[in-house]
């Protein structure tokens, strides 16, 4: 397959066939994000596709889905996307989903009927980057949307049947704001009722705006108990009836997945047993290393 640097994935795309369609991401001016800090936006050539297809179809001529990479190929027009899953349906018929990553930004620019015809055409399971419901937080991360545009794009999603992935960022409003993240975050999830929440905590390295502000003071990281307490509020104020909770990321400090509401008070409980392990570390900032994982949690 075509690929342009690292190749990023989420972790429930692991059996997925990825399809490079795209390089780097349209936005590319998220302050916590160094992903494709050097990878210009580009649309690959559909003969560079098709070839890989073919390619695909020798050695993986039964899979069933499809991730479409790099950072957000929904951005792609509809008819490009439409093109590139009738490839996907001619050379590898078994195809069922064709997944990808999405902004609300993305979806903005798609009316109705072409929501409708991608979703026909197999497009679904996208993973969108909304990480907050507060809109300071949104702002100081530059994610371009607000919550509001946020619950409207992803009802839009609803209507036109998707399924979808809601990627959350705890911590992403400092040590000010975790309340409030968490508070405002949750009043967005419940209103658009995904089927599954993937969380991660904020955090930073060089080549990003956001390291730079946290070198010199002006953003604030949470601490070990902030990051607990927003994660113990965000569950509790949760009220869905049925998703699947992803906080398995190694930037965690507690890593944890079940479904919601069946394992709610579970989850609840290993956050405070977390934090009862962590009682002397409580006030620490905790030392990050790749891919954000927390190397002072034990």
């Amino acid at each position: 397959m075509n690929t342009t640097g690292i190749v990023y994935r989420p972790p429930f795309e692991a059996n997925s066939l990825l399809l490079q369609v795209t390089t780097g991401c349209s936005h590319n001016k998220c302050t916590f994000c160094y992903m494709y800090h050097d990878v210009p936006f580009t649309m690959c050539p559909l003969e560079q596709v098709e070839a890989d297809l073919d390619e695909a179809a020798l050695f993986r001529p039964d899979v069933k889905r499809v991730f479409l990479e790099h950072g957000d190929p929904f951005t792609m027009p509809a008819e490009r996307l439409l093109k590139i899953a009738e490839l996907i349906h001619q050379k590898l018929p078994k195809v069922e989903t064709i997944a990808m990553y999405a902004s609300i930004q993305n979806i903005r620019r798609k009316t109705d009927a072409e929501l409708r015809r991608l979703r026909d055409a197999g497009i679904n399971g996208l993973d969108i980057g909304v990480e907050s419901g507060l809109d300071e937080a949104l702002t100081m991360m530059n994610k371009g949307h607000t919550a509001k545009e946020s619950i409207e794009q992803l009802l839009r999603l609803k209507k036109a049947r998707y399924d979808f992935t809601l990627n959350i960022i705890l911590g992403c409003g400092g040590a000010e704001l975790w309340r409030e993240n968490a508070e405002a975050t949750a009043v967005m999830i419940n209103a658009v009722q995904p089927r599954q929440i993937f969380t991660g905590t904020l955090h930073a390295e060089p080549g990003c705006r956001l390291y730079g502000e946290m070198q010199s003071g002006a953003f604030r990281e949470c601490t070990f108990r902030e990051l607990l307490d927003e994660q113990e509020l965000l569950l509790s104020r949760l009220e869905l009836d049925e998703c699947y909770y992803f906080s398995s990321h190694p930037s965690n400090v507690m890593p944890m997945q079940g479904w919601l509401p069946k394992h709610k008070q579970d989850m609840l409980e290993a956050v405070r047993e977390m934090r009862a392990y962590l009682t002397y570390r409580l006030d620490e900032i905790p030392a990050r290393g790749g891919e954000g994982s927390i190397l002072n949690r034990e």
